[in-house]
Order: C-alpha cells, then sequence, then structure tokens
C-alpha cells in the first residue's frame, strides 16, 4: 500500500482546532477593500489576522484607495494601482495586471484567496483560467454587485447591467481552479445558482462579531444626555452614506415617527469620502433634522459605545449580502427591525432577536418601530435573546470554518497529484502558449477598461446626480431588486 500523503491525514485532525497543514503554506490573499471603514474589510481583516497567527505565509493583494493615510509600508501586503470610484472613493477599480508580476513581486502561492471579487478578482480569476498548474483558488462572494447595478444604473442600464454581471460570474466561478464558493445567505445561493456557479461548490459563511468589543456594558449614559438630553428613546443606523443604503426609506420612518410625536433621536453612524454623496443623503432628513444626529465615521471603542447606548437598530438597506453591523448591534443587546431582503433575513429571528419587515411596507416599518419604541419590556426581551444570539457567532468559529476549507482545497490538490494527469506540453512550448493566453487575457481587461470602466469614470460626477433623482423618482429603496 502507497504512503499516505500528509495532507491526507490532516482529516483526522480535530476540526474544534486550527488545521494544522496550513502552518507555512503561502495563501495569496486578494480583496477588494482593505482599510476602509466597511464590512468586506473588516470581515477579511479578521480572516487574515486569524491565519497570520496560526503560522500561515500570507500575501496581501489590495488596490490602493484615496482615503488611505497609512505612511508605514507593511512587508505583507502588496498595493495596486487604480482609479477611485466617483460615488465613493474608497473603492478603486484596478487597472489591468499581470498576475505574473504580482507573483514576482510577492510569491508563488499554494493557494488563492479572493474576498469579494470584482476588479481586482475578475481579473485574477480571467489569468488564472490559462494556466496550466493553477493554485486552487476558494472565493467569498461578499458584495452583490448586481444589486449596485440595480439600483445605480438608470433603466434599462440596470437590467442590462445585472445581465452582465451574472453572465461574466457564472463564467469565471466555473473556473476548474475554482474549489470553494462562500456565500453569505440564502438569497445569495439563489442568485449564484441563477448565475450559473457550480452548486456542488457552494458554501455558506457567514460573518462572526467580536463579542468583546460589541457589548452591552459599553452602554453610557452621559453619552446618551449628550444625544438625547430630554430622554427621547434613541434609534440608530450603522452603514456607509451612499443611496444604497436605504436612506430615503429611513427618512421617510423618521418623517412619520415625527408627525406622530414619538419622542425620538435616529443617531446615524457612518459617512462618505465623496461630500457631494453624503450631504445629498443628509438633505433628506432636512423636515425632521431636529431628531437626527449624524455622527461621522465611528470605529472600535467609539462605535461599540454608539451602539451599546441606542436602544433600537434600524436596518433600512435592501443591498447587504450579510449585515455585519445587524450582528454588532445584537452582540450590543440591541433589537434589530429590518427590511426583509438579503443577508438580514438570516440574521433576525423575527419577534425573537429583532423583527423582520417586508420590504415594500413602510407602514409596518413605521408601526413596529414605535411600537417596540414605547415598550421596554419588550425591548428587554428582545435585546436578552439578541446577545445570546451573538455569543455563539464568534470570529474564531467562522475564521477556523475558513481555515478548514482552506485545508481541504489543499488536500483535494494533492489527491489528484497522486492521481492520473494530462501531460503537460513541453516546458518552451508550455510556457510560450501560457504568455500567450495570459497576454490574451490582459487584452481583454484592457478592452473592457476602454468600453465600459473609462466611460463610468470620466462621467461619473455627472452620472451620480442623474441617478440620484432616478432613485427618487422610482421609490428605489422599496422597490425589490430581485424576484
Amino acid at each position: 500500500m502507497a504512503e499516505s500523503s500528509p495532507l491526507l491525514a490532516s482529516f483526522q485532525e480535530d476540526r474544534n482546532e486550527f488545521p494544522s497543514i496550513l502552518q507555512g503554506k503561502k495563501v495569496l490573499l486578494a480583496t477588494e477593500s482593505w482599510g476602509p471603514v466597511n464590512g468586506v474589510s473588516r470581515t477579511t481583516r479578521s480572516l487574515v489576522e486569524y491565519l497570520r497567527d496560526h503560522g500561515v505565509e500570507l500575501i496581501l493583494v489590495a488596490p490602493h484607495f484615496k482615503g488611505d493615510t497609512s505612511k508605514q509600508k507593511v512587508s505583507w501586503e502588496y498595493r495596486l494601482p487604480g482609479c477611485a470610484l466617483p460615488y465613493n472613493p474608497d473603492l478603486t477599480v484596478v487597472y489591468p495586471f499581470q498576475i505574473n508580476h504580482v507573483y514576482q513581486q510577492t510569491f508563488q502561492p499554494d493557494i488563492v484567496y479572493l474576498a469579494s471579487p470584482a476588479s481586482l478578482g475578475f481579473q485574477m480569476l480571467l489569468q488564472i483560467r490559462q494556466l496550466r498548474s493553477p493554485p486552487p483558488v476558494l472565493l467569498n462572494f461578499q458584495t452583490d454587485l448586481s444589486a449596485y447595478s440595480e439600483i445605480m444604473l438608470p433603466t434599462p442600464l440596470d437590467q442590462f447591467g445585472v445581465w452582465l454581471l451574472a453572465t461574466v460570474q457564472g463564467f469565471l466561478f466555473r473556473t476548474r481552479a475554482v474549489h470553494t464558493i462562500f456565500y453569505p445567505c440564502s438569497a445569495i445561493r439563489g442568485y449564484l445558482e441563477r448565475a450559473g456557479a457550480p452548486v456542488d461548490r457552494l458554501v455558506q459563511l457567514g460573518r462572526g462579531v467580536d463579542t468583546v468589543l460589541f457589548t452591552p456594558t459599553h452602554r453610557d449614559e452621559a453619552y446618551r444626555r449628550e444625544i438625547a438630553p430630554n430622554g427621547e428613546i434613541i434609534l440608530i443606523c450603522v452603514c456607509r452614506i451612499a443611496p444604497e443604503k436605504g436612506f430615503e426609506f429611513l427618512a421617510q420612518v423618521a418623517t412619520r415617527l415625527a408627525a406622530d410625536k414619538v419622542p425620538f433621536k435616529l443617531l446615524i453612524v457612518g459617512g462618505n469620502r465623496n461630500p457631494v454623496v453624503e450631504n445629498k443623503v443628509k438633505r433628506l432628513f432636512d423636515d425632521v433634522r431636529n431628531h437626527v444626529v449624524f455622527t461621522g465615521f465611528l470605529t472600535g471603542v467609539a462605535l461599540a459605545r454608539a451602539y451599546a447606548s441606542a436602544d433600537l437598530f434600524l436596518h433600512c438597506s435592501i443591498t447587504e449580502t450579510f449585515g455585519l453591523v445587524v450582528l454588532e448591534a445584537m452582540a450590543s443587546g440591541i433589537p434589530v427591525i429590518a427590511r426583509d431582503q438579503g443577508g438580514p433575513s438570516d440574521i433576525i429571528r423575527h419577534d425573537q432577536t429583532g423583527y423582520l419587515v417586508a420590504p415594500h411596507d413602510l407602514d409596518r416599518f413605521t408601526d413596529l418601530t414605535r411600537e417596540v419604541s414605547q415598550d421596554s419590556v419588550r425591548r428587554e426581551r428582545l435585546a436578552k435573546a439578541a446577545r445570546q444570539y451573538a455569543d455563539d457567532t464568534t470570529w474564531e468559529k467562522i475564521n477556523r470554518r475558513a481555515a478548514w476549507q482552506i485545508a481541504d482545497a489543499l488536500t483535494h490538490t494533492d489527491q489528484e497529484s497522486h492521481g492520473p494527469r494530462t501531460p503537460l506540453r513541453p516546458g518552451v512550448i508550455g510556457s510560450t502558449m501560457e504568455q500567450i493566453r495570459l497576454g490574451f487575457a490582459v487584452g481583454i481587461v484592457y478592452v473592457m477598461w476602454l468600453i465600459a470602466v473609462v466611460p463610468l469614470i470620466v462621467h461619473g460626477h455627472r452620472f451620480i446626480p442623474r441617478a440620484w433623482q432616478a432613485l427618487r423618482d422610482q421609490f428605489q429603496c422599496t422597490r425589490p431588486l430581485r424576484n
């Protein structure tokens, strides 16, 4: 009997522990967002720290972003140049690049992990398809780009954008090197299946929450008096200030509560590095400005204090693939009322940890907010259950599960290496053909830049006001994004 591979022996390990076969392995983790305050960046940072703390040799590849003020270069980070999006300068569309150049500047990886693949991840996948012996690849689908397209693009371009993205994603996600496609919620699984992603590679992976940082113990009565000096109920919303986050819906809720003489303050935590976009969102609340407090971006203990000092979390976005802020609010002992679409639908237990409301139902959302605001006994019951739910959803558990999927991908590759394989072309010919294919793939990316990305960036500042007006005209925050 042939001697078994060390990788195969890893299956005998306790999956409640970190997989030892990953120690010393080279992981290239590419992410579209590294640094800005958003769910993707925080989720990815947690996994990166977990892998590095357990002995994984990791290189992080990410775009430069406009708001980056750090001056100290980190040895295990490699930044790619690109162009910041006009409506969200924290996000960068990466210029075309050669994957071989990335390898030369970093290392030849044992495995590739693509967090929320878009301009960077799509280029990686397109070029990995051309390699003769590609490393195994894991994808984490964290951003529903098609939902953003449906909101940001005017009719009929919105439906074309949805179709185009589904077509591109389905094609790239079927790449033979792709071992695992993580998805955050059942709604996204349905989208991936319709797009043509291989069903046998889909693995649900939620997100964790830092239950040490986000805790009811951060409740600050002095801070509450500062926000609500007359003892008003404090409602909170935490997210990036952008059109797709449902602020028109939230503004209508606030307007109705004010008309009903409900004593409340609405604490909105977040910002946008594009002041034009941020100011347009803020103007939605002009009629209730005395009820609304904008804090700007908050992180760390300041963010935890804001959560814990509130009474009720309102989540009005319908583009969230998961909704990390919902979990952070629950960990802080704050019940949640959310629109029943996307990630929050899988997190919230209706009438146990909060409430889910049909995306169109403004009346019900407002009524529930009023009822829960005025019922301290119900809030206490919901808050206790919300915290208990969060206690079972730690980053340690989520990251360990991701690590075992990475280990399984390596094991699968090892098994294939011990079985029959198709002979490769001779070295010189094979290398030449590979370079031709890679060059062709990069050429495709340049063409896409010319016909799609460049016009969007050039006309971005004129496009956004038109798109914003379309959002208001079509009452975008209450229309369904996708059946």
